[in-house]
């Protein structure tokens, strides 16, 4: 993503790549620039700014706000990001978790906070994102979950959207018999470090966990993204947006 004066702008790569599964055709006055609208998106998303304090550049801050409302709540950007992971074919994947804190402005949704993927535990208010990434750590799949979620139930909510094929790599906190042997019975080979209190610690493989980093490196890139490191939506649709257009543009325009 180019930057010029503390503002940003989609490169020409970037554009190319999301331009072809934008909504087309709509009824009615001619929208404003995509390129220039879902630009002042991005910036809006790094900086964590209030959408109000949008640059003039970008064009009304009314209108910047009220398309990233409407195609978060139409599911835009996810289907954008999920057209772009499209399939990777055969790939080793990698399954990880991240808290992140809810802002007190993210509270008040209707339906309650555990409906918007929203929990209580002794760090506070906090939303899990849950990700799998495959062998370049690029992003293929993201679930919310509340804070005080097990990761196990992320995992199962991954893998019913996309399975890797070969192997799938994650830490300890995904040591479970079930995890296992639903992989093993579709071909794909576990490699998860044994719990500690196991009796009998069973064998993986430890030069493919090394590259288990990768999501952990695909995480940092996203909490650059100020609206992603601290959750200031209400709403859990509204958030994933923030995370799928966010790994869509720095993982797969590219």
């Amino acid at each position: 993503m180019a930057k010029k004066r503390e503002v940003y702008w989609l490169s020409d790569a970037e554009w190319e790549a999301i331009e072809p599964h934008l909504p087309q055709g709509r009824r009615g006055a001619r929208r404003v620039d995509d390129r220039r609208v879902i630009s002042g998106i991005m910036h809006m998303l790094r900086s964590g700014g209030r959408w109000k304090d949008c640059p003039a550049v970008y064009g009304p801050s009314t209108t910047i706000y009220n398309r990233w409302n409407r195609w978060s709540r139409q599911g835009v950007w996810e289907r954008v990001f999920y057209a772009l992971t499209g399939s990777t074919g055969v790939f080793t994947g990698a399954v990880d978790s991240t808290h992140i804190k809810a802002h007190r402005s993210a509270a008040g949704a209707k339906g309650g906070p555990h409906h918007h993927a929203i929990g209580t535990s002794r760090g506070g208010r906090t939303t899990k994102i849950h990700a799998l990434s495959d062998d370049c750590g690029r992003p293929v799949a993201f679930v919310l979950t509340p804070g005080n979620a097990h990761d196990l139930a992320g995992a199962r909510a991954l893998l019913a959207i996309r399975q890797p094929s070969r192997k799938l790599l994650a830490d300890r906190a995904y040591d479970a018999a079930s995890l296992r042997n639903w992989l093993v019975e579709r071909g794909a080979e576990p490699v998860i470090p044994p719990n500690p209190t196991r009796k009998n610690p069973h064998a993986y493989d430890r030069n493919a966990y090394r590259a288990r980093n990768l999501i952990e490196r695909m995480f940092c890139r996203l909490k650059d993204f100020r609206r992603i490191a601290t959750r200031y939506d209400k709403r859990a649709d509204i958030f994933l947006s923030a995370v799928c257009i966010a790994a869509a543009i720095t993982g797969w325009a590219n």
